[in-house]
């Protein structure tokens, strides 16, 4: 039976109760069909074969869902809210652009400009098939509210990180007190909120004390919160930590005690083999951010392995693009050319790896496993209905794989996040998106222009003006020298 989406409207999906009815379902064990969903309250009612939900409930009228996927919404393990909208300042950069880009950039935003670029990037997660980013903190000096705001208003669910550096081991005692309590009002006050799950954060451990480190981390545990850092991302911050520390990064929160469940760590790129059975020791986390290898790293993560060691991970964008189905693709691809051919692995994770840890398992990793990732009884309903019924689908004989190296972002036809439609076909349908995208161009432009930003590679045209200039003085050298 041909899709023709249009006769979906989104209308009739914008109803309290939901009983849906797809012709595929993405559960965590796999794709299966002839299922129904019934969605209430903003959790998942009811999962079950359809005949048995139409009977159950059948005051309800079934939404009949021909060619399209009801699967879970992907999570973002590791997102910059208040930077994408830099994102193309990062091209042809070596590493660490957080030093001669980000700071600088994040230091000049207001308190407007955070919420108006987190609102931005709220709506490109949702858009690229996101329900969940899990932000690390942002160093503008704009109020975390706005951020708070911006993604609640966007229908995004947030794990909002807040900053707490104390400089490292030269801080004072009252800089450190000051930054604990603002750390528990900060916890305090994003508690209970149904979108918003706060979570503490040190932007990179050498940016800490030892005490630092360890109390936020303790904090967080006893929270039942996440503490987000960055670490083993860039040899030279490697570097810096074993000259100044005597320790690589992961092993110097090994040593003060802040590695563990609660601890999600960003890249973890560089790490050796005993640091990899610290993560799985102590059950820390990753964000593994493929894309953000490609980029400005200086390694990919072997998650690969690590889902072999059992250490919990989720896929991440680190603000580079807000795409989930090219975060799945890259995930692959970027294990197999690091380490998969080298020994004759053709699978690679077999694709369901990677679909996995951008839904239930990037969950498990952000702390949010009990209440999102699944299309699961009592899970909160973060889901996404995909059109797979497309030319480059309709053959399909794995649908996990194809998912993987196939699906685009424009098959998404509706967002939901606990339960209502977020966006129809890309946009919203209670806010006006392109007014924001106006006025988010011409605020950035200016930002962009007085933020003291150092960068080292031109523009793709002034570099192909470079190059082609180069090889023409290098042609007329040679003809000369004959």
């Amino acid at each position: 039976m041909p899709t023709d989406s249009m006769q979906l409207q989104p209308e009739r999906l914008r109803r309290g109760t939901l009983l849906l009815v797809p012709e595929h379902l993405l559960l965590a064990d796999g794709p299966v069909t002839g299922h129904a969903v019934l969605v209430q309250d903003g959790r998942f009612a009811d999962i079950g074969p359809r005949h048995v939900l139409q009977a159950r409930y059948a005051q309800h009228t079934p939404i009949e869902l021909p060619g399209h996927l009801l699967m879970p919404g992907m999570i973002d393990a590791h997102h910059h809210l208040t930077q994408s909208f830099g994102k193309s300042l990062a091209y042809g950069e070596p590493s660490e652009i957080f030093k001669r880009v980000w700071v600088p950039l994040e230091s000049s935003l207001n308190d407007e400009f955070v919420y108006q670029s987190a609102k931005l990037a709220a709506l490109e997660s949702l858009r690229g098939g996101f329900t969940t980013a899990c932000d690390a903190g942002t160093r503008a000096k704009g109020e975390i509210g706005a951020v708070a705001r911006a993604t609640t208003e966007a229908g995004l669910r947030c794990v909002l990180g807040m900053i707490c550096n104390d400089g490292g081991n030269e801080s004072t005692a009252e800089q450190r007190t000051a930054i604990r309590q603002h750390a528990e009002r900060f916890l305090a006050q994003w508690a209970s909120d149904p979108l918003v799950h706060p979570s503490l954060a040190i932007s990179i451990p050498e940016a800490a004390s030892d005490e630092m480190l360890a109390a936020i981390s303790t904090m967080c545990a006893e929270a039942g919160t996440i503490f987000q850092t960055h670490v083993n991302e860039h040899l030279a911050a490697i570097e810096r930590s074993v000259i100044k520390r005597g320790l690589r990064p992961l092993e110097l929160l090994a040593r003060v005690g802040a590695l563990g469940p609660q601890v999600l760590i960003a890249h973890g790129t560089l790490v050796t083999p005993s640091e990899l059975m610290l993560l799985q020791r102590t059950d820390t986390a990753v964000s593994y951010n493929p894309v953000a290898s490609a980029w400005k790293g200086n390694a990919v993560a072997p998650a690969h392995l690590m889902a072999e060691l059992g250490i919990r991970f989720g896929l991440g964008t680190d603000s580079t693009r807000s795409d989930a189905f090219r975060l799945l693709d890259a995930a692959e691809t970027a294990q197999k050319f690091a380490f998969s051919m080298a020994v004759g692995d053709t699978s690679a994770g077999a694709g369901w790896t990677w679909l996995d840890h951008a839904t239930h398992e990037g969950a498990r990793a952000i702390g949010l496993a009990p209440r999102i990732g699944e299309i699961a009884v009592g899970k909160e309903a973060d889901f996404l209905l995909v059109d797979v019924d497309t030319p480059e689908l309709c053959t399909s004989v794995d649908l996990v794989w194809d998912l993987v190296r196939l699906a685009q972002r424009d098959q998404i036809v509706a967002s939901f996040v606990a339960g209502r439609l977020r966006l129809w076909r890309g946009w919203p349908l209670d806010w006006d998106a392109r007014a924001l995208m106006r006025q988010v161009a011409q605020t950035a432009h200016d930002a962009i222009a007085s933020a003291p930003i150092q960068r080292l590679h031109p523009v793709a045209a002034e570099h192909k003006r470079r190059a082609l200039a180069a090889a023409e003085s290098l042609a007329t050298a040679a003809g000369a020298g004959q």
